[in-house]
Order: C-alpha cells, then sequence, then structure tokens
C-alpha cells in the first residue's frame, strides 16, 4: 500500500461509543515529523480511559493508541535521526514545550504543555501515524512488531513505576495485566521478590503472576505472607490504595502507576504513619525510554500477547475492560 492510497483507521467520534472504521488519506509529514507504517498497535488501559470518557480532554474525533511499532514510510523537512524503512516506536508522551521549567529539569513528564499520542495526536489503531521525530525510538533486536508493542507504554511506565518504587526487595504488584507481567519480569532479573495481586478468584491471573516467577499470587483484598518493601498498583481502583498501604511495612512505599484510578476512599492514619509513602507515576519521559528499550532485550523481557486485526479493535477494548486478557492486547495491520 504506497502512501498516495487511502489507508484504515479506527476512529472515536464520541466518548462512550464504538470505534468506527473509516478510509482516509494518510496524513503527510510536515517539518520535523516521520509518517510511520504501522504493523502492529497495543491495546492500553489508557486507551480504554480515552474511549470510556474518562479522561476528559481528547482531541474528537480522534484514533487511538500510543504503544506503536512501525517502520519509516516518509520524513518531512528537516528531519534526521530517521530514515525511511527504519523500524520505530511511538510512545504515549508526543510532544512537549522543552521551555518550562519541567522540560529544562529533566522532567518533561510533568510538562503543562504536554501533549499525547492516542489522546490529542492521532495514534496507531491505523495503518499510518505521523509523529514528531523527537518523540519515537529506534527499535533494535530481535523483537517481533506483536511482541514489542507492549514495551512501549506497559513496559515504560512499568519501567517507570518501578524506579519511584525505590529499591524494594520485597515488591507488591497490584493488577497482574499487561504492564505487570512486564515489571515482574525486570524485578524478578534485578534480584526482587514478587508478590502478585489480582482480581479476587481471577485463579488464571494467579497462575499467570506465578509462572513469572512470583513468590506468591493471591486475591488483592489479602495480605500477603510477609510485609512488603514497596507494591505498584496498576488496577485502576482507588480502594486498593489502602489495601496496598497494609499490606507494606513501616518506611514502604505505593506507587499509583495509572493515570486514572477511581476515587480513594477515607483510611486511617495509623496505615500511613510509619513514614509509608504514596506517590504517583505521571506519564514517561524520552530518557525512561532509551534506558527500558536498552535493558528489555538484556533481561530478556518476553511479552505475552493476544492479537486482535486492526477492524477487531472495539472487541480488543471490550475484552481488556472485562478483564479477559493474560497480557497484552496487540492490533495488527497486516503490513
Amino acid at each position: 500500500m504506497s502512501t498516495a492510497e487511502p489507508m484504515r483507521a479506527m476512529v472515536l467520534d464520541a466518548a462512550g461509543e464504538p470505534l468506527r472504521l473509516r478510509s482516509m488519506a494518510p496524513p503527510v509529514p510536515g517539518e520535523g515529523q516521520v509518517l510511520v507504517r504501522v504493523h502492529a498497535c497495543g491495546v492500553c488501559r489508557t486507551d480504554l480511559h480515552v474511549v470510556d470518557g474518562e479522561l476528559k480532554e481528547p482531541k474528537l474525533p480522534i484514533v487511538p493508541g500510543h504503544e506503536v511499532v512501525g517502520t519509516v514510510a516518509e520524513v518531512g523537512k528537516g528531519v534526521e535521526r530517521f530514515a525511511p524503512g527504519q523500524r520505530v516506536g511511538i510512545p504515549w508522551l508526543g510532544y512537549t514545550c522543552g521551555k518550562c521549567r519541567y522540560c529544562r529539569a529533566d522532567q518533561e513528564n510533568l510538562c503543562p504543555r504536554a501533549r499525547f499520542t492516542g489522546y490529542q495526536i492521532d495514534g496507531g489503531y491505523a495503518d499510518y501515524a505521523l509523529a514528531d521525530q523527537r518523540y519515537c525510538f529506534l527499535f533494535c533486536g530481535d523483537y517481533g512488531a506483536v511482541q514489542a508493542a507492549p514495551l512501549l507504554c506497559a513496559g515504560l511506565i512499568g519501567y517507570r513505576s518501578l524506579r519511584r518504587a525505590g529499591d524494594p526487595a520485597r515488591l507488591g504488584i497490584y493488577g497482574f495485566g499487561a504492564a505487570a507481567h512486564i515489571v515482574a519480569q525486570l524485578a524478578r532479573f534485578e534480584g526482587r521478590q514478587v508478590f502478585a495481586f489480582t482480581r479476587p478468584g481471577d485463579e488464571k491471573a494467579e497462575d499467570f503472576a506465578r509462572a513469572l516467577g512470583a513468590a506468591w499470587a493471591g486475591p488483592s483484598d489479602a495480605l500477603p505472607p510477609e510485609p512488603l518493601d514497596a507494591a505498584i498498583i496498576f488496577a485502576p481502583v482507588g480502594a486498593l490504595v489502602p489495601a496496598a498501604l497494609r499490606a507494606v511495612a513501616p518506611g514502604g512505599r505505593v506507587v499509583c502507576a495509572g493515570i486514572h484510578m477511581s476515587d480513594i476512599p477515607s483510611f486511617p492514619y495509623d496505615i500511613l504513619w510509619g513514614e509509608r509513602e504514596v506517590v504517583s507515576v505521571a506519564n514517561l519521559t524520552r530518557r525512561d525510554g532509551e534506558e527500558f528499550l536498552a535493558l528489555a532485550p538484556r533481561v530478556p523481557v518476553v511479552t505475552t500477547v493476544v492479537p486482535y486485526a486492526l477492524e477487531d479493535a472495539n472487541q480488543a477494548l471490550s475484552d481488556l475492560r472485562e478483564g479477559r486478557i493474560s497480557g497484552a492486547a496487540v492490533l495488527e495491520t497486516g503490513a
């Protein structure tokens, strides 16, 4: 398919509606932009938050998807980082101003003018995606496109969350989905014990966690067999914050890793006392991407994926919403 021919895209017109398959002209790269022929795009829980209207400021209509793997098809004027034919990844962070105090302090993830792929910038649920060359990663190594796609968000946010957790010997992970199954591998590689917390009654998820080296797996409303040094919450459930605080030892840290979470209920001060901390993770930085994508092949991180055709994006989102996926859902374009 040449870029002169129409492309397919799954488009969200309004929050709460199904995505619609559209035929449209591929975008034309402007100055500093690359046009990427999409081979695979991961289906992330953040996509659900966009589609379901829980993230309130999307560009509509929008093409979702921010775990994009493909090859450069065309480059715009002034592009020096990439050339046609190179394999690249497009992540969630799609633009920052580069001038604010956060950007100048290597905290571009907090830039107030940041824009995000699949939310304010059309993403990868399509045959082609346009991206700023500064916010793409060169992909090397042996990962296939489908296996590589979850690394672009589940992996990157998981990596940043693990670093925010400090240096825990005993790490709890609440919500054992796409990001958790990558973080568990990183944590085990670094010699940490992993304790996995799943939906009550989800024995399949418990077995999945144990297969990835978890020392213990059980329901999210249970206490682990020993106090944790830190816990990461990937499930968007505010009630897990006090549950995790009860599970961590004094001096422990609870990391809220999602971009959206339901309200955190009130809890007694004594489960926070003892210099326990609750922190959040916001987005990612390009440095996170460079570090993680260099580390992943060394572990090596092996992604468990469930592939879907591009036109089956609504089914993939539904399966993710209902907890029917072990690992990560990934859309394939057939390229």
